[in-house]
């Protein structure tokens, strides 16, 4: 008899989104099937699969021991998310070469069905790093007497889902800096850096808004620039290696001596990337965005602003009650918005309130339904809306209280 050959063996997931892509988070399902072509008819022992979540770090450092003397140290890590097997066909035997046992499979396209459960814990999401990563894979292993067995491996995405609609991730963050450049012994006048974001969490595709102001006194011609980075951190043996990457920039106008610029909402789009990563033991990736101003012949005045890039966008009664909110008190601070110095005054109880209706309310149980209706009303919505106004980017406080304004250095343009 002419033993058959295999012709293939692949790996197919049972993916639930629209995009047919296997992406899975915590506590998921993985599913698929293990497709086997043969021609003719073999013998198999076991049919596995090894199902396996981890992530590892891996770099290495040259160090001189003596004068002649030099050695490379090794600094890796890991840490194992899951480790699943099932045996699809067969048994745990490998090195059983009997004739009992052995299943034959014939001609044809045959297809094995596997399922395994993720784990309910937090995982990292999959990432590749420049010396670390989270991988994601199942491996199949055809094992059959007398020869080589056949091995695949494919890998699957998990996203640990950042939720952006939280308060921690809704809050504005701003800064204010300035600094003085010295020429020999001529100072010259300072240089101040203001900034604010409406919120700290995005999502990949959105732009940020940045609203600043740059003001420069100095004798030199600036440039405010902002600027997006990833930083990876990777962990191993109480050692730690980091990398920062650019991810996107843009440029402002230059900047004279005695000028002003100010940006009422410049935008700045995050490309596609990598969601942050934080809780992760080996590996963390964190976004930021720096508002700088470009000095020639002196280091830069930077401002850093902390982002973290979620999965999950912002939705629209959060928008409402965040980026409305925060954009109506950027526009008081920015573009010198106020109110009426005298304000109408409301109308009174009996002008909007007849008496049958008043009778109504006081009626035994109206009075919880009527706060039911008032919290599915539109005045609900705008009470929230105006809730957590978010702070002024200005601090009130003099940071110098005990400089008189005569010490103070003046600016050109004033």
């Amino acid at each position: 008899m002419v033993l058959g050959k295999v012709k293939s063996l692949t790996i197919s997931f049972d993916c639930l989104n629209d995009s047919n892509v296997p992406v899975y988070s915590s506590g998921d399902t993985v599913s698929g099937r293990v497709n086997l072509e043969v021609t003719g008819e073999i013998r198999v022992k076991s049919l596995k699969i090894h199902a396996r979540g981890h992530a590892k770090v891996r770099w290495t450092e040259s160090r001189n021991a003596g004068s002649n003397t030099a050695y490379t140290q090794n600094y890796t890590e890991e840490v194992e998310y899951f480790n699943h097997k099932d045996i699809l066909i067969g048994h745990e035997r490998d090195d059983d070469n009997s004739e009992e046992g052995f299943n034959t499979i014939h001609s044809g396209r045959h297809e094995y069905a596997f399922s395994f459960e993720l784990p309910q814990t937090p995982l990292a999401t999959s990432f590749e790093g420049r010396h670390g990563s989270v991988r994601y894979w199942v491996k199949a292993e055809l094992h059959r007497p007398w020869l080589l067995p056949v091995k695949l491996k494919k890998e699957f995405t998990v996203f640990e889902h950042i939720d952006i609609n939280t308060p921690s991730l809704l809050s504005p963050q701003a800064g204010t800096k300035d600094k003085t450049l010295c020429c020999w012994f001529c100072a010259s006048g300072p240089i101040s850096l203001s900034a604010k974001i409406e919120r700290k969490g995005y999502t990949p595709g959105e732009s940020i808004q940045i609203f600043a102001e740059i003001e420069n006194c100095s004798s030199r011609m600036v440039v405010p620039k902002a600027a997006i980075y990833q930083t990876q951190a990777f962990y191993a043996k109480g050692k730690m290696k980091e990398v920062k990457q650019l991810v996107a920039n843009l440029r402002g106008e230059s900047l004279s001596s005695g000028k002003t610029e100010t940006w009422n909402g410049k935008l700045l789009k995050i490309p596609p990337v990598s969601p942050s990563i934080l809780d992760c033991s080996i590996i963390r990736v964190e976004y930021s965005l720096m508002v700088y101003v470009d000095i020639p012949g002196a280091m830069d005045l930077f401002l850093n602003l902390p982002l973290v890039i979620g999965t999950i966008p912002l939705h629209p009664f959060g928008s409402r009650t965040s980026s409305v909110s925060s954009q109506c008190s950027m526009n008081m601070n920015w573009l010198g918005l106020s109110l009426p110095e005298r304000p109408e005054a409301p109308p009174s109880y009996a002008e909007v309130v007849t008496e049958e209706q008043r009778r109504n309310n006081l009626a035994p149980g109206n009075a919880c339904d009527g706060f039911e209706r008032a919290l599915q009303g539109p005045l609900f919505a705008y009470i929230q809306e105006f809730r957590f106004l978010p702070p002024p980017l200005y601090s009130e406080i003099d940071p110098n209280p005990d400089q008189s304004s005569e010490d103070r250095p003046s600016c050109p343009s004033r």
